[in-house]
Parts: structure tokens; sequence; C-alpha cells
């Protein structure tokens, strides 16, 4: 699509996927979505991204995915697949160039029981935030986040390899990757002091040519959240 702006109700449908792309129904800012962009870029795959007025969406695209929920695939024959980490399966056996999960059926059940457990880990980088910003003690939240995050540095040291899924990166660094990125906005870096590996693996991460394309500044996820939090969320900050 020729604009990043959002498309909001009332706006008109995109036309039909192109050949030989693929399109990706989107938020700017959303982690879920950040982790089928990654994916998409890694892999090289030609797509085109619409992005959704998450609080008025356009009918079009309940149609599409009734569930309203981003991220969301559309192929050119009008398949519609969603729910991030099965975009992102999707995308690595359909695209088959550079793949991102192990062909071990052992070693891709390891990263799908990582993946769960992360599962547990993303719900503090709300909690936290929304904890402090209604006045309540939140120290006993971050501590449980910091066993966590030590948890998963321990398993990173015991692996003896550079990412998650060996010593390049693979599909469960990109699926955990959004959340680090968003760490300094939510005020929660300081949880992962005491956790060197998980520590060197962020500053690995960052210099990943799919990450730094998809990353957007502290500074500016900082004002977009601050209109999240204000109730009007201001989708196309920054454009």
């Amino acid at each position: 699509m020729s604009t990043e702006k959002c498309f909001a109700n009332g706006s008109a449908a995109p036309g039909p996927v192109p050949k030989g792309h693929i399109r990706l129904y989107s938020m700017r800012f959303c982690p879920f979505a950040q982790r089928t962009r990654l994916v998409l870029n890694a892999k090289g795959i030609t797509y085109d991204t619409v992005n959704i007025h998450l609080k008025d969406k356009p009918d079009w695209f309940l149609e599409k995915n009734p569930l309203g929920l981003v991220p969301t695939l559309e192929t050119p024959a009008g398949e519609v697949i969603y729910e991030s980490p099965i975009t992102c399966e999707y995308l690595d056996e359909v695209y088959p160039e550079k793949k991102l999960l192990p062909s071990s059926p052992f070693a891709k059940a390891q990263q799908k029981m990582m993946l769960e457990h992360f599962s547990k880990v993303t719900p503090y980088f709300y909690k936290i935030p929304m904890g402090r910003r209604n006045g309540e003690d939140v120290s006993g939240l971050e501590a449980e986040l910091k066993e966590k995050l030590a948890k998963l540095s321990k398993d990173l040291a015991n692996k003896k390899t550079k990412f998650f899924g060996g010593d390049s990166i693979t599909m469960i660094d990109y699926m955990m990757w959004p959340w680090f990125e968003r760490l300094e906005t939510f005020e929660l870096q300081h949880c992962l002091d005491g956790t060197p590996e998980l520590k060197k693996w962020t500053e690995r991460m960052r210099e990943d040519p799919a990450v730094k394309v998809t990353m957007y500044s502290t500074d500016t996820y900082k004002a977009f959240y601050k209109t999240y939090v204000d109730g009007k969320p201001d989708y196309d900050y920054g454009l």
C-alpha cells in the first residue's frame, strides 16, 4: 500500500492482493504484529501493509477477520490467517527460503514450549505500567518479572548459544523480541539487571537487519503509548 496511515471505519477497502504478494493487516506499534513484520522482513518476502485503526475498525476488515485482530495475513487467493505465532509459522512453511523454524520435530516442539513459557511473561509489560499509573505497589510484579527474565537468561547460558535456537536467529528470537524492544518504553529495563546472557542477546538482536527495519525509537513508543493510555490512541503518530 502507498500509505502507512491507518484505515478506520468508513474508509474504502484496499483492492485485491497482487499476485506474488502477501498482505499484512497491522498496527504500527503492536508487538504481536511486529512478530509477523520481523518474519516477513527476515525472509525477504514481498508484502504490502494495511494498518488498521484498532478503536474504529473498518467493516471490510471485520468481514475478513471477525475477531478484528492484528496481525492478519491475506493471500492473493483471499485466504486469511491470523494469530501472530500462526501467521509466522505459515510464512515459514509457504516461503521455504531462509527457514526460521528447525526441521527436527523435537527442536520445533522445544521452540513452541519456549513460546508458551514466554506467553506468561508478556502480561507483565502491561500490568506493571498500569499498576504504576494507578498508584499501586508493583514491586511484587517487578520481582516476578525479574525472576522470569532470570530464568530465560539461565536457559540461554545453559544452551551456550548466542540465540535461543542456536548461534543464529530463529523463530523463537523473533517471537520474543518485540517486548524486549519496549523494555525502556515501559521503564522496565532494570528488570534485566543480573541477566548477563539475556543482555548480550538483546545487544545481538539489535544488530539484526529485520529488527532494525521494524523498530521504532523509545521516544516514538513513549509518545504513542501516552496517547493510548489517555484513551485516544494516535495510530498515525509520527507520520
